[in-house]
């Protein structure tokens, strides 16, 4: 038995008379100046595992801290071709046409995801265990950021595969006629990546192709159902990939004698229903190349990219129909930026940022004590853009 002092005895019993706690409360428990960097570190951690799409895309721009609205300059390298060298007392000027061009990415994006914690949950934190609402809250973000990234498909205009149906059912078709298209579009071979919906991915580590070790070189997808690196792609999943719903548009022709190689505008007739801006479509006597719709004003249709072929007057226009966009692309067809904002202390609140170097997320936590209770808050702004669409495909699916 522990014998107890007498003197021990009697300050706890006096101090219970005066109504004083006589067990001692861990100062950890109010010093939330301690608990912040462990929330926010964890935080950034969970975001970098559900957030797919900035680990695959290009994050390499500056950092400096932002607001919402600011533009970042993105510059876009240009075609440079050769010419004959004249020997001569004076420099030749290089061709306009080889300077760099720019195009920007808006930080438009700011989105916050409030939770609470209890006492139990703040100290489950500090023994290194993400509580749900924080786990929540992550993922509310990392689908967000997600998505954003996905819906620049709108200026992706490559396909393979068929609108309507799930890819990779019997073969590797799909991947291939994207690893063609792609090379059509002189995107380089190396630093690919296929991101598919949870269907398409199902089918594809059904496939002989991967499973049989004999075929793959490895028995990773049999075991991890992880496909890896296969057919030129690194191979992915995303749950958040989107699906285009096609516009209404039918029977459409072209309406202008004088279309070019090199327009980015025709005018067309002769249909009805509307075109949604990412909508795919072939013309008649340019069957080879896809484009893709921009705008329409009035009977004016805007596209991209630049017509490979001189449409011929009444020549049809066929559009795909509505498709889950399953992506093959280069990591500089889209970017991606997250920016820090400046951390104020206003209104009793702390505030504290941290990025994430594999991801280039930044996320902010703001904590502020409310009516009885204290607020946690994470929040991040950033700004996603296709920036390159000639190194990207669609991969058509349902």
């Amino acid at each position: 038995m522990r014998w107890r002092d007498a003197s021990d005895v009697k300050a706890k019993r006096d101090a219970r008379r005066r109504g004083a706690n006589p067990i001692p409360i861990s100062p950890m428990a109010n010093d939330l100046s301690a608990v912040i960097p462990q929330v926010l570190s964890q935080a950034v951690l969970l975001l970098r595992q559900n957030a797919i799409m900035p680990r695959l895309i290009n994050t390499d721009y500056s950092n400096e801290v932002a607001e919402q609205g600011d533009t970042i300059d993105i510059p876009i390298p240009s075609a440079i071709q050769t010419r004959d060298v004249v020997p001569g007392p004076n420099n030749v000027a290089p061709n306009n046409e080889v300077k760099p061009k720019k195009t920007q990415l808006v930080l438009n994006n700011w989105k916050e995801a409030p939770f609470t914690m209890n006492d139990k949950e703040i100290t489950s934190v500090m023994r290194g265990v993400a509580p749900r609402q924080l786990q929540e809250a992550v993922k509310a973000i990392a689908n967000d950021v997600d998505g954003s990234i996905l819906n620049c498909y709108k200026d992706v205009y490559g396909v393979a595969g068929t609108a309507g149906s799930i890819p990779f059912a019997t073969s590797t078709v799909e991947a291939q006629e994207a690893f063609r298209t792609l090379n059509i579009q002189l995107c380089p071979r190396e630093d690919r990546r296929i991101v598919l919906d949870p269907f398409a991915e199902a089918n594809a580590i059904g496939l002989p192709q991967f499973q049989n070790v004999d075929k793959s070189g490895s028995d990773e997808t049999i075991r991890n159902a992880v496909i890896g690196r296969k057919l030129g792609f690194d191979w992915y999943q995303d749950q958040n990939i989107t699906r285009h719903v096609a516009g209404t548009a039918s029977g459409f022709v072209i309406n202008q004698a004088n279309h070019a190689v090199g327009d980015e505008q025709v005018t067309i007739a002769g249909g009805t229903g509307t075109f949604a801006v990412g909508d795919v479509f072939s013309v008649a006597g340019d069957t080879d190349q896809t484009y893709v719709v921009k705008s329409v004003v009035g009977t004016t249709l805007s596209y991209a990219p630049k017509a490979k072929a001189a449409w011929a007057n009444n020549a049809a226009i066929t559009k795909k129909a509505s498709h889950t966009v399953n992506l093959a692309f280069h990591r500089d067809a889209f970017g991606f930026a997250s920016r820090q904002m400046t951390d104020v202390f206003a209104g009793g609140s702390e505030i504290m940022s941290m990025a994430d170097p594999v991801s280039g997320i930044v996320l902010r936590l703001e904590v502020s004590r409310q009516h009885k209770q204290t607020q946690w808050s994470l929040d991040c702004l950033w700004g996603a853009k296709a920036v390159m669409p000639d190194l990207a495909c669609r991969i058509l699916g349902q």
